[in-house]
C-alpha cells in the first residue's frame, strides 16, 4: 500500500490562512496517526515548523493534540489503493504434429486398416503467480494517539493592599477566588513583608505604618484635649437635687 502523502505546503499555508481568518477548517487523519486513522478533526492552529516537528493543534473531541504534517491530509485528498495485476492467461495449447512417414508401420501384402495416431491431450499451461508486491502489506503497528501534556495545578496568588488607611489580604488560584479582601493588623502586614526578604518593599510598608501611627497620636491627643474641655466644662455645672 502506497505511504499517505500528507500534507504539501500549499495546503499548510490554505490551512493557515484559514484558521487566520476564524474558521477551524476539517483535516482527515492518515495512518501515521495510528488508531485514529480515517477519522476527522478541526484545525485550531498552525505553528511555525521550525519551532517542532508538530505544529499542527487539531480539535479531536474533547482533546486538542499537536500533529506533523505527515499525520493528516485535506478531506477528498485520501491516496487511492494500487489496481492488483492481471494474471497472465495460459498459453494455448499447440497441435500435436502428425507422426512423419518414417513412423509409419511397413505395408503388408494385404490391405489393412490407416493406422490411426495418437494425439495427446493438451495439458493447461501453469497459471501465472501473483506478484508478492500485489499482495497488500498490513500497515505498521503505530502507537496509540497521543494525549495532551498534563495540566499542572492552577497559579495561586495571595495579595496584601493598604487602600484608606487599613491593609487587606486575599487569595486567588486561577479564576476562582479562595478568600475574599479581609482586614489585618498593620503589625501582621508589616510581618508578612519582612518574611519576603525585600528591603524595599518593608521600607515602603514601614513608612505607611510609621504614618498611620502619627496620625493615629495626632487624633489620641486631639480627643484627650477635647476630653479635658468637656470634663472641666462638667465639673463647673453644679448638680442638682
Amino acid at each position: 500500500m502506497a505511504a499517505p502523502r500528507g500534507l504539501s505546503v500549499d495546503d499548510i499555508e490554505t490551512l493557515r490562512s484559514a484558521v487566520s481568518s476564524g474558521r477551524r477548517p476539517k483535516v482527515v487523519f492518515t495512518a501515521a496517526a495510528g488508531q485514529i486513522a480515517g477519522q476527522t478533526g478541526q484545525v485550531t492552529a498552525v505553528g511555525d515548523p521550525a519551532a517542532a516537528d508538530e505544529y499542527i493543534s487539531v480539535r479531536f473531541g474533547r482533546d486538542k493534540l499537536e500533529f506533523a504534517p505527515g499525520d493528516l491530509q485535506l478531506p477528498g485528498k485520501a491516496p487511492r489503493r494500487p489496481a492488483k495485476p492481471a494474471a497472465a492467461k495460459p498459453a494455448a495449447a499447440r497441435p500435436a504434429e502428425p507422426a512423419s512417414d518414417a513412423s509409419r508401420p511397413a505395408a503388408a501384402s494385404s490391405v489393412q486398416p490407416p493406422a490411426t495416431a495418437a494425439v495427446a491431450a493438451p495439458k493447461p499451461a501453469v497459471q501465472a503467480a501473483k506478484p508478492a508486491d500485489a499482495e497488500p502489506k498490513p500497515a505498521a503497528a503505530r502507537p496509540a494517539a497521543r494525549r495532551g501534556k498534563a495540566k499542572g495545578p492552577a497559579e495561586l496568588s495571595v495579595t496584601l493592599t493598604w487602600q484608606d488607611g487599613d491593609w487587606s489580604v486575599q487569595a486567588q488560584r486561577g479564576s476562582r477566588v479562595l478568600a475574599k479582601p479581609t482586614p489585618v493588623r498593620a503589625a501582621d502586614a508589616l510581618r508578612m513583608v519582612e518574611l519576603l526578604d525585600a528591603p524595599a518593599v518593608s521600607d515602603a510598608v514601614g513608612e505607611i505604618v510609621a504614618a498611620a501611627r502619627d496620625a493615629a497620636a495626632e487624633r489620641a491627643e486631639q480627643l484627650r484635649r477635647e476630653l479635658a474641655e468637656v470634663e472641666a466644662r462638667l465639673a463647673e455645672l453644679p448638680q442638682i437635687g
